[in-house]
């Protein structure tokens, strides 16, 4: 009988150990729903750049000497639009 419950007991929590790693736990979603996740093109200090900072991320990087050119979901599209415009550390300058 003891060897009975044992096999089931194991087998149990196999199954459970199993199930989690198919299905993920209910935890194992986005951590944070609202993350700014954009790719962006600033003038920085008359240079081009292009950073995932928000625009008060940047200035507090860099100071105030900074505006935003442009902005996009992917990388690509932020390094197409600088390249169009000069190119990262080309000279640039906030209106």
């Amino acid at each position: 009988m003891k060897n009975r419950t044992r096999l089931f007991l194991g087998s149990a929590v196999i199954i459970l150990v199993g199930l989690f790693t198919v299905f993920g736990v209910g935890t194992s979603g986005p951590r944070n729903p609202h993350q700014d996740i954009k790719y962006r093109v600033f003038c920085a200090n008359n240079k081009i750049d292009v950073e995932q900072r928000t625009l008060e991320q940047e200035k507090n990087a860099r100071g105030s000497n900074v505006c935003q050119l442009a902005e996009f979901d992917y990388a690509s599209d932020a390094d197409k639009f600088a390249e169009e415009h000069g190119g990262k550390d080309s000279d640039c300058k906030c209106n």
